[in-house]
């Protein structure tokens, strides 16, 4: 009886299941995440070579000008060495990791998960997904913040392949899109754009684009041809963000 239920574990049937239990569902970039994952066996024993976790993000692809959602890789953390779980047998395994800063914020239609896996040798392994909220850093929403006081709303979050000169560890990246909706912005600009890069609890590197309202022929032909947009590079940290708004309004209006 034992042989058959090895074969059958090796395709899924009557193996171990998994399933992972986070502290909470809601996480700052840049915070520990807590949990344990719980195993179960199945009606054999089996070797697991290891367990892992990792972090996932949805972004929006690129190909032959169509637009594909994909997911990329965050992060891949191992919680365990080499054991045996015996048949029906329950353990915990504790464990705890940082959500990298670069994490995107789970707005729109941008997804993040933790999968959780077991690395069984010759079968089918086990997984469980969890979905969890990434809200911004205390540095990042009050950078947002600023943007906002100057008279912008937020129109558009979107988790986007990275143009090739902006790749970095990752495949994506996160772009904010604001328009003005009160204040002198709303005569001479479009919309601006914010991306964040290399971010830390106390800095990033914030590229912003700002896209100028047409005026007359020239500003039709400069919005046509995509002259009418400038982008800035800026490296902003938590100590500024007291003047933040000042200092933003003092660098979109280098390009009004």
């Amino acid at each position: 009886m034992s042989f058959f239920n090895k074969v059958f574990a090796s395709f899924g049937i009557g193996a171990a299941t998994v399933d992972t239990k986070l502290e909470k569902s809601s996480y700052q970039a840049g915070e520990t995440a807590k949990g344990v994952v719980e195993i179960k066996g199945g009606s054999t024993s089996q070797t697991i070579d290891s367990i892992y976790l990792t972090l996932y993000t949805t972004y929006i692809r690129e190909s032959d000008d169509k637009k594909y959602t994909d997911y990329a890789p965050i992060q891949k953390v191992q919680i365990s060495e080499p054991f045996t779980i015996g048949e029906n047998e329950k353990r915990e395994i504790p464990f705890s990791f940082t959500l990298p800063f670069e994490t995107p914020i789970t707005y729109g239609n941008t997804r993040v998960w933790v999968a959780t896996g077991l690395d069984i040798k010759n079968s089918v392994d086990p997984k469980d997904k969890d979905y969890i909220e990434i809200v911004p850093h205390n540095l990042i929403n009050g950078i947002l913040q600023s943007v906002q006081d100057l008279g912008f709303r937020i129109r558009k979050v979107e988790c986007e392949q990275a143009p090739r000169r902006f790749r970095g560890r990752y495949p994506f990246i996160q772009e904010f899109e604001f328009v003005p909706v009160s204040g002198a912005y709303q005569r001479s600009l479009d919309e601006i754009e914010l991306m964040f890069l290399n971010q830390s609890e106390e800095q990033a590197d914030v590229l912003i684009e700002v896209d100028r309202r047409a005026r007359g022929l020239g500003g039709f032909l400069a919005e046509a041809l995509e002259m009418d947009e400038s982008m800035v590079k800026m490296t902003i940290r938590s100590s500024d963000l007291p003047h933040l708004s000042s200092k933003l309004k003092e660098t979109i209006d280098k390009f009004i």
